[in-house]
């Protein structure tokens, strides 16, 4: 069991205040210690990334993809170490740790080294300017330029911890930013291991850094602290809210990824085949990383026609699952991320059962030895109103709620704080991207629960501020300047 230090200016730093233990999820055993920061150790990494900045800035963009690309083969060569480590950590099912954390990692590192050599320059015509009290007229010339931001903090959640870090990390590093990273408290591990591969890779020491910490006080003093420039942050909207109000006395920029209470909505008009791809897409809910994303749809929104129909095939489909152990490759549904994470999901499946909903598969804890389990569980019968229907859960559970027409599609897809994810299911595909533009959602799929890495992810009201993916990350990243000039 290795005892972390902090990563900051290319070296490991031993933690004044000690270290926690970090707690394996599905054996409920110690996997590892991450280190306690102090303010002052926060502040070193913020001078560390200040100082190393401006050099990374200047740094030509081939170089800067370079690095990159080799922190994307490092990640790929090292899989075989980091893989285990990560799903002890996060207790996600080995197909999930091996095939959609590491490896997608990479992917976007590879991705932002295209970035780091994307044009950052957008030319404006000339303009007949006439003379005034500030300067002669003219012809004048000039064009808009992507610069750094210059010390990104990125503060990322426990779901996905190495994907998450790394669609913040690759997109400011290929635009000449440098970085503290402060990793979910639960699984910090994987994030530490960086460092070092980092550095390898040839990125500068003080470009990248990483301070962990059991609480919030780390995260508060990089949100507070004068020299960070920017927040990214990648978590629940509650503490997002705290984050963009403090950020906002020192004007920082923020990208707020938050929460979601995604509604797939099936019309009456579905055929077999998109019946099909609609249960399989709320099914995922229970079987990728047991309902801990964002973008899952965890409210199903469908015709009365088909809704008890819809229900059997979701309750079919709950039922085949196979939950336990999950470094056994015949296991789908995994453990939650901690007993906290646990009994707050499992109190909100009682209080739906409390206010009259009906509970037509899982509400109860599976027989497992240890860990923090969830059953995958369907709720029916939910009213638009009740707590399960409104509030994300971060577990394997599905409110499903009947509608009779599209105006109440919509107005109950629409009826929670949130809008990040929506998808519609329909035999006419005109039919779902007209009512597409009538959802408050950032994002909507249609028939599908696929993504597409080159789309701006991001929310509207409470799931978010800001976007990124694809180049549009690049444009997070960095600030606008003007230049302009005689012709």
């Amino acid at each position: 069991m290795t005892a972390y230090g902090h990563w900051i200016a290319g070296a490991w730093r031993a933690p004044e205040k000690g270290h926690y233990p970090i707690v394996n999820p599905a054996t409920e055993e110690v996997v590892g210690e991450a280190p306690e920061s102090t303010p002052a150790e926060v502040a070193d990494a913020v001078t560390a990334a200040q100082a190393a900045q401006g050099g990374w800035s200047r740094t030509d963009p081939r170089e800067r993809a370079a690095v990159l690309d080799r922190i994307a083969d490092l990640l790929t060569e090292r899989k075989g170490d980091l893989v285990p480590l990560l799903q002890a950590e996060t207790g996600a099912t080995m197909r999930v740790a091996s095939s959609l954390q590491v490896l997608p990692a990479a992917d976007r590192f590879r991705r932002y080294a295209r970035g780091a050599m994307e044009p950052q320059v957008i030319p404006l015509a000339p303009r007949a300017v006439a003379s005034g009290p500030l300067a002669p007229g003219g012809l004048i010339g000039a064009a808009a330029v992507r610069r750094p931001v210059g010390v990104v903090c990125c503060i990322t959640s426990y779901n996905f911890p190495i994907v998450n870090l790394a669609g913040k990390v690759a997109p400011a590093l290929a635009m000449g930013n440098a970085v503290v990273a402060k990793p979910a408290p639960q699984d910090p591990l994987c994030c530490l291991e960086l460092g070092p591969l980092f550095r390898e890779a040839g990125l500068p020491d003080g470009v990248f850094n990483v301070v962990t910490g059991s609480g919030p006080a780390p995260g508060e003093a990089l949100v507070a602290h004068p020299a960070v420039d920017m927040i990214s942050f990648t978590g629940s909207t509650a503490v997002g809210k705290k984050i963009a109000e403090a950020a906002g006395r020192s004007m920082k920029r923020t990208l707020m990824e938050l929460g979601g209470k995604g509604a797939a909505i099936v019309l009456g008009d579905a055929d077999d085949t998109v019946l099909k791809s609609a249960i399989t897409a709320v099914g995922s809910v229970w079987s990728f990383h047991s309902g801990q994303i964002c973008t899952a749809p965890t409210r199903v929104l469908v015709h009365r026609s088909l809704y008890e129909r819809v229900v059997a095939g979701l309750k079919q489909y709950a039922e085949s699952l196979t939950v336990g152990d999950p470094v056994d490759n015949s296991t789908i549904v995994g453990p939650l991320i901690s007993a906290a994470q646990r009994d707050r999901v499992e109190a909100h499946i009682a209080g739906a059962r409390e206010e009259g909903a009906r509970i037509v598969v899982g509400g109860a804890r599976p027989g497992t030895r240890t860990g923090f389990y969830v059953a995958p569980t369907l709720i029916a019968d939910v009213a638009p109103g009740m707590t399960v229907a409104r509030e994300e859960l971060f577990g394997p559970v599905v409110a499903a709620m009947a509608f009779d027409d599209e105006d109440e599609a919509v107005r109950i897809a629409n009826g929670t704080s949130y809008g990040l994810y929506d998808y519609v299911f329909s035999a006419d595909t005109a039919r779902a991207w007209a009512l597409a533009a009538r959802l408050r959602s950032g994002n909507v799929g249609i028939n599908t629960a696929q993504r597409h890495p080159e789309t701006p992810f991001g929310g509207f009201k409470d799931s978010g501020v800001g976007r990124d993916g694809g180049s549009f990350a690049l444009e997070a990243y960095s600030e606008l300047q003007s230049v302009v000039w005689p012709s």
